[in-house]
């Protein structure tokens, strides 16, 4: 594990951007690393641009604000369209191919597109393609071990949808299959 890593996670309000986000933010709290959450959205949100920069550190992060992500997670055409020149060389990108027709002429990162949308309904896991989209992101770049992912997803989804935490792992394992 590189000592920093920086996510810019992109798509429409709604698509759970964010909350995928803080999953990756409180892993990183729960690890003892850190840690920086940056939301950004637009006005309407659902149906609005939304995206979420998270920074994990073993050493003080200078500022939240990411120009050049080590990874993009984009779940909609023209987040992957704003982004992708944005990342890094070696840099990894992962799109919801659902959504999204990744078309990249650079050849000095690594692109995986997954169908998460698709890959959820189907596995009767609805709304939840930003989770099978972190575990596509967790079975490339492990950002921490699969306890305590398990344990940040635990801690974020609300107490009045607790029923959801068990469809959240779930997606969590659908996408790193994929």
């Amino acid at each position: 594990m590189s000592t920093e890593q920086s996510i810019l996670l992109a798509g429409f309000g709604g698509q759970g951007v964010l909350f995928a986000g803080k999953v990756i933010a409180y892993a990183g709290l729960i690890d003892d690393r850190e840690v920086s959450w940056l939301p950004s959205y637009g006005p309407e949100m659902r149906g609005g641009t939304a995206n979420c920069s998270v920074t994990l550190s073993d050493e003080a992060i200078g500022s939240p604000l990411i120009t050049t992500p080590d990874i993009l997670l984009a779940l909609n055409q023209p987040s992957f369209d704003k982004f992708i020149d944005a990342v890094r060389p070696g840099g990894i990108v992962i799109a919801d191919t659902s959504m999204i027709t990744p078309v990249c002429n650079r050849d000095d990162i690594e692109l995986y597109g997954i169908p998460a949308t698709t890959i959820a309904e189907e596995a009767g896991l609805n709304g939840l393609a930003n989770i099978v989209l972190l575990g596509k992101l967790f079975s490339v770049a492990p950002f921490c071990s699969r306890e305590t992912l398990d344990r940040a997803i635990e801690k974020c989804v609300p107490a009045r949808k607790a029923h959801l935490v068990e469809k959240n792992k779930e997606a969590i394992t659908v996408g790193m299959e994929a």
